[in-house]
């Protein structure tokens, strides 16, 4: 599929990779509809509206604004996703107390970055398939669903959207709708700019590229899924060759 061709929701598009690719898309033609909960200040021609992942009533009403705005719906970018990170069971080396990771830090992450993007892959594909209309899913994993300490509910959520991306892929395949992923390593974003330095530094150095990513290395795959038509149902590593 041709970017100039697309008319594609991209979410989390406030900052970071989310903006970074809804610009790219609406400089090469495409036809995009922005979502965030947070402001988005990313230039003339790209649709923007409110959207709360978690809220299965906001992705409902955001995929329909989206077709209304735009004339229909053929490609979603899956990028929304917060972090809440910390062990699930610490034990303090001076006083011996056990902390256990909240319940509400866990609801949180899988509720934006599981069921929020399963929500927006439901809604969206629906809308291709009443319309008739062929069309591909690219949702965000990262290289933390192969497993990483103090992240148990990132890692769920992301290793479960890398897995369900071949699911869909087969239960899609009779609508004509594709379905990829691109699992990112550490990549230069507002979220990563607030690690503490000295686990960035040590994270960096580990990398064997030798240097941290770019939203443009991982714009590079995300165009990839969006253009090659015999790409489905399998996930990306862009990492830099980084293991975690």
């Amino acid at each position: 599929m041709q970017l100039r061709e697309l008319k594609v929701i991209v979410t989390g598009a406030a900052q970071g990779m989310g903006a970074h690719f809804a610009r790219r898309l609406a400089e090469a033609g495409a036809q995009v509809a922005a979502g965030d909960v947070a402001p988005m200040e990313l230039g003339p021609g790209i649709h923007r509206r409110t959207l709360d992942v978690s809220s299965e009533a906001d992705c409902e009403a955001f995929v329909a604004w989206a077709g209304a705005t735009m004339g229909g719906v053929n490609a979603l970018i899956n990028n929304a996703g917060i972090i809440r990170d910390g062990l699930l069971v610490k034990k303090d080396r001076e006083t011996g107390a056990i902390r256990k990771l909240p319940t509400a830090d866990w609801n949180a992450v899988l509720g934006v970055n599981l069921t929020g993007a399963t929500m927006m892959v439901r809604e969206t594909v629906a809308h291709m398939a009443a319309a008739g209309a062929r069309g591909v899913v690219v949702n965000m994993s990262s290289i933390a669903r192969h497993g990483n300490r103090g992240q148990s509910a990132y890692v769920a959520a992301k290793s479960a959207l890398a897995a369900n991306t071949l699911t869909w892929a087969r239960e899609f395949a009779t609508m004509g709708v594709r379905v990829g992923a691109v699992a990112p390593g550490m990549i230069e974003t507002p979220m990563t700019k607030g690690m503490n330095q000295k686990a960035r530094d040590a994270l960096v150095a580990s990398i064997p590229v030798g240097r941290i990513g770019e939203p443009e290395d991982i714009w590079q795959a995300v165009r990839f899924i969006l253009e090659c038509d015999y790409f489905n149902g399998r996930t990306i590593d862009v990492d830099g060759g980084l293991s975690m």
